[in-house]
């Protein structure tokens, strides 16, 4: 069974890049035809597609983020990046990495704050 586990800094001052990666273990990033995403979460509000990389390292941007936003992967390490540039307060959120293929597989998501 797949699992994902997002990390990076919690806490990114306005005007940075926020930069997480997504480790992800007993499956293949590389694997036909899935696909892996950054998914966001502001708090009291509900979910926000950010953009996906394909199993062929083709990506794909939500248009209101695209930008700002860049994905990326690792294939030696089994790994998928996001990078969020000129960040805002706006940006708060839990950030979620997810598998995408009929349905979604999650990781457990971490919370990050944009505060001076």
């Amino acid at each position: 069974q797949v699992q994902l586990q997002e990390s990076g800094p919690g806490l990114v001052k306005p005007s940075q890049t926020l930069s997480l990666t997504c480790t992800v273990s007993g499956g293949s990033i590389t694997t036909s035809y899935y696909a892996w995403s950054w998914i966001r979460q502001p708090p009291g509000k509900g979910l926000e597609w950010m953009g996906v990389i394909a199993y062929d390292g083709s990506t794909y941007y939500s248009p209101s983020l695209k930008s700002r936003t860049s994905i990326s992967r690792d294939t030696s390490k089994n790994q998928f990046s996001l990078q969020l540039s000129s960040v805002t307060p706006e940006d708060t959120a839990v950030y979620y990495c997810a598998r995408e293929y009929s349905d979604y597989d999650w990781g457990q998501g971490t919370q990050v704050t944009v505060s001076s």
